[in-house]
């Protein structure tokens, strides 16, 4: 075809499209009526050719004796063809066969663009307007017109309405320039299965419209709507429908840390400043942050001296004029599912929220002098990325969680608006399929687009096999203590002191010996009276019924002196401290039985007393993995170590919406700064590295800045000894993941593990999702065939981490990897392997040689089991590659079985990191 016959076809088809799409969404009477008239004349027109048509048949059936079935189905064809209104024969056959082809995609059609598209083109359609049945999706799968739709039954009750996650099949060659408005065609997938109330007009259903509730553009091909089990089954037959899946929910899961982390500190590295001044703090970068709301009158968000949002920023604040700012840029609310549940106004502002706050004033808070908490951690607050922009997204609300589809619409969005890094402090407790996940869904699209993508592991540990977010082209993050900690001692009447911890340490307390007592759970009210604990200093029992903070009220409303509340055995030795509203200390399970020894093992009355010592820094044992934070192995793909890092995630100041944040009951001295502690916390501050990496390295792609900081992670804690867990033992893998970010070293990673978003297609295809799943899960990039991809195993996708299973003979297997040189000038790496006995390792080439940057350099690892058979359990290595002072580091996990479903209960070799 000549080029410009194509392009002039083209441009009329498009033409035609873009007229329907206006037309469409003006839903004016006039054109309506216009329509049904036209459609009636044309079915009259039809039927008048049948007419025609069973006349001349009869003649000829009597004239020839010809077999009557047969000719009927002929002549009726041809007298079709004869009846046709000649005026919109525009189009040859051929030409309207070349226009078809051109288009192999669907079109968002209405009346307006049916009736004017040319009648034989629409023969060659195979399309016959019968008023008697709903038309056929067309074979170039246009969804045909709301009007020619017959009436049905009536409307389901709207509470027979379910939401769900509708999937459609990628019917199409990609291309934005035609396919502008999605939102039209999924209204029309969904009308064509609607109920249709009675006495409407053929084929209008008012109510299908409005249960339409988001239509994805840039996350997943499809869109979510409310419908009824009878509207899903009628969903299931038609050839563009691929999966539902119902409404789920999801929930939420600094003065010091950027000190600790090394952001400020000079370095032999880089220059005098720190890693800030390498990247200017992050300026020009924007942080998408998916939470429960903001404060934005918040002095974490004041805008001194930030310059405007970069060029490239298309989102809005929907917050008044003077409540954005150059820090603040963008605010917006998602709702729109879950206020099906409520029934509230579906126009809600952005609210505040303490959450939403304290984690994108981590990420991207402004210096703020003088923050503190009761007192405590007195000194500048401040992001990772202080100079960074800040965009929220409220997708979490009190009365209804973190709806998923209201997460897909926030992510659709924020990828359009422009964002560089997406933080996600929230995730769902048990793992789901990729295809299917909102954060993996929306997550994939926005690496596509590179922008990276940092999500919270969870707050689901010690168990195993708990972790969240585990699609591997999301960064996970475990949570892990810091070096400060808020003393509160406890000095028993024998003259033993214990270490335990508060945010509520009174300047005018008098620490004096105190009767001591054992309560246990302290909720009973009526037992706890003046008469039985004033004066006292009771010990609670934590893992009851009411937290610290709760029985900490009963007490003090008793008349109580103080209280020492311990902690449960699960939670090992990490302490997380509340603002009380008495004087207290928070103890270790183990320091508690050592006060309950002592209670017990005196013959005179126990006394205590509380003595506060404030702010103290430099914990040895820092940083330490938290008890609550999830652990491996990912369910989803046990080929990937998950989680893939550990930040700072306990007792962390930052900013919230209202002095004493999410306290209850809140302590009457509490400032709009707070302590939180979760794997929330530490995904901004590792969120507010990755925008400060990429402000230092724009060309760098997700897969490099991950790798950055997987590799130059740190393996052994201030005291130079392997990281811990909260019972003091080594962290294996599972919980640390590659190690605690160090940002300083990911500046300078000297090699990267590097992936493109056309990489996971064939791991994907490995895990053994089928086309429609994964074209749904990698749109809106072109649709793919597993079978014309050769497969990659989990093992062998270029992760910077290595996990393999020694299940079956020869117990060895093979790992391929790529590496590529990010450093300036000549280099010369060797591999170092270290592995428990048990195990060998050989690495092929071990030595890699660059002469330029971008440069990369293929080799394999092969590793077996020396012994045969490997014991139940895991081994624990790592790889090095080292030049001078750059060491490029990989833990290597091995497992001896495909799941480990126990790995507390199973041996863990460790080699020394």
């Amino acid at each position: 075809m000549p080029v410009e016959l194509w392009q002039r076809e083209k441009k009329e088809l498009e033409s035609l499209i873009k007229e329907a799409e206006e037309a469409y969404k003006a839903r004016q009477a006039r054109r309506v009526k216009e329509c049904v008239k036209l459609n009636k004349r044309k079915r009259l027109k039809l039927k008048s050719a049948e007419e025609d048509n069973k006349a001349h048949e009869a003649e000829q059936a009597e004239a020839h004796g010809a077999d009557e079935a047969e000719a009927h189905e002929v002549e009726q064809a041809d007298a079709q063809q004869r009846k046709r209104p000649r005026k919109h024969l525009k189009l040859s056959n051929e030409k309207c066969k070349r226009l078809i082809k051109l288009n192999k995609r669907p079109m968002k059609l209405t009346t307006s663009f049916l009736f004017s598209f040319p009648v034989m083109c629409l023969d060659q359609l195979n399309f016959r307007m019968v008023a008697t049945q709903p038309p056929p999706l067309l074979s170039l799968r246009v969804v045909l017109p709301l009007l020619l739709l017959v009436p049905g039954a009536a409307v389901a009750a709207h509470n027979d309405h379910k939401n769900y996650l509708i999937i459609v099949r990628t019917p199409y060659e990609y291309d934005r320039n035609v396919y502008k408005n999605v939102s039209s065609w999924h209204a029309s997938l969904l009308s064509s299965v609607c109920d249709m109330a009675e006495g409407e007009e053929v084929g209008k259903d008012p109510s299908a419209t409005s249960r339409l509730i988001y239509s994805y553009r840039n996350v997943v091909n499809g869109f979510a709507a409310r419908v009824s089990d009878a509207e899903l089954g009628e969903m299931a037959t038609k050839d563009w429908f691929v999966a539902a899946r119902p409404a789920k929910t999801y929930r939420l899961m600094t003065t010091h840390t950027p000190q600790m982390l090394g952001l400020t500190t000079t370095t032999g590295i880089i220059n005098k400043g720190g890693m800030w001044n390498v990247s200017n703090m992050g300026e020009g970068m924007i942080i998408g942050v998916l939470d429960d709301g903001i404060s934005a009158g918040h002095p974490s968000f004041r805008d001194e001296g930030m310059p405007p949002p970069p060029g490239k920023w298309k989102g809005r604040c929907d917050l008044n004029r003077t409540a954005c700012s150059n820090k603040l840029i963008g605010a917006r609310s998602f709702r729109e599912s879950a206020r099906w549940k409520l029934g509230d106004d579906p126009v809600l502002p952005v609210s505040a929220g303490s959450h939403g706050t304290h984690t994108a004033s981590t990420a991207a808070g402004a210096s703020v002098r003088g923050a503190n908490v009761m007192g405590l951690g007195l000194g500048t607050a401040s992001g990772t990325a202080p100079r960074a922009h800040v965009a929220l997204y409220q997708v979490c609300f009190p009365d209804t969680g973190c709806d998923r589809d209201d997460i897909l619409a926030a992510l659709d969005d924020a990828v359009e608006d422009g964002v560089d890094v997406l933080s996600l402090s929230l995730g769902d407790d048990e793992a789901g399929d990729f295809a299917y996940d909102p954060i993996a869904l929306g997550g994939y699209t926005a690496v596509a687009r590179g922008v990276f993508v940092s999500a919270a592991a969870g707050n689901m540990g010690p168990d195993p096999a708990t972790v969240a977010n585990e699609a591997p082209w999301l960064l996970t993050n475990a949570a892990a203590t810091t070096d400060r900690r808020f003393v509160a001692a406890v000095r028993l009447g024998n003259g033993v002191e214990l270490d335990g911890e508060s945010l509520f340490q009174p300047n005018n307390f008098l620490s004096i010996q105190r009767p001591l007592m054992w309560d246990g759970s302290c909720s009973d009210e009526t037992s706890l009276t003046p008469e039985r604990i004033g004066g006292k200093i009771v010990v609670c029992e934590g893992g009851g019924k009411l937290s610290s903070l709760k029985m900490g009220a009963i007490l003090h409303k008793a008349g109580a002196a103080g209280m020492i509340a311990t902690t449960i055995a699960l939670f090992g030795s990490v302490i997380q401290p509340k603002a009380h509203i008495l004087p207290a200390s928070q103890v270790d399970y183990t320091t508690g039985e050592k006060i309950k020894a002592y209670i017990n093992s005196t013959a005179e009355t126990p006394t205590a007393e509380l003595v506060f010592k404030g702010t103290v820094l430099g914990n040895r044992n820092s940083p330490m993995v938290a008890p609550f934070s999830s652990r491996g192995p990912s369910k989803q793909n046990q080929g990937i170590l998950k989680p893939d890092i550990t930040g700072p995630g306990v007792n962390i100041i930052a900013g919230v919406d209202k002095p004493g944040g999410l306290m209850t009951p809140p302590n009457p001295m509490a400032t709009k700064f707070d302590i939180m502690s979760g794997t929330s916390m530490a995904t901004p501050h590792v969120s507010g590295i990755a925008a400060v990496i990429k402000k230092a390295h724009p060309t760098w792609s997700p897969a490099a800045i991950k790798s950055a900081m997987m590799t130059t992670a740190e393996t052994l804690d201030h005291h130079r000894e392997p990281i811990a867990d909260q019972t003091g033992l080594p962290a294996n893998l599972l919980a640390l993941g590659a190690g605690f970010v160090n940002p300083t070293k990911a500046l300078r990673p000297g090699l990267v593990y590097d992936l493109t978003a056309a990489d996971y297609v064939p791991y994907l295809c490995g895990l053994g999702y089928n086309d429609h799943e994964i074209n749904s899960l990698i749109h809106p990039l072109p649709p793919v065939a597993c079978k014309q991809l050769p497969v990659v195993e989990q093992k062998d996708l270029n992760y910077p981490s290595i996990t393999v299973f020694l299940d079956r003979e020869p117990y060895a297997v093979n790992v391929s990897r790529a590496v590529t040189k990010v450093g300036r000038g000549r280099a010369v790496y060797v591999a170092k392997v270290q592995v428990p006995s048990t195990l060998s390792v050989t690495v092929t080439p071990d030595t890699l040689r660059f002469r330029k940057v971008n440069e990369v350099r293929w080799f394999t690892v092969t590793i077996r089991s020396v012994r045969g058979r490997m014991e139940k359990g895991i081994a624990e290595g790592q790889l090095k590659w080292v030049s001078g002072n750059v060491v490029v580091r990989s833990p290597i996990l091995v497992s001896s079985q495909k799941f480990v479903r126990n790995v507390n209960s199973t041996s863990t070799a460790h080699v020394n990191r």
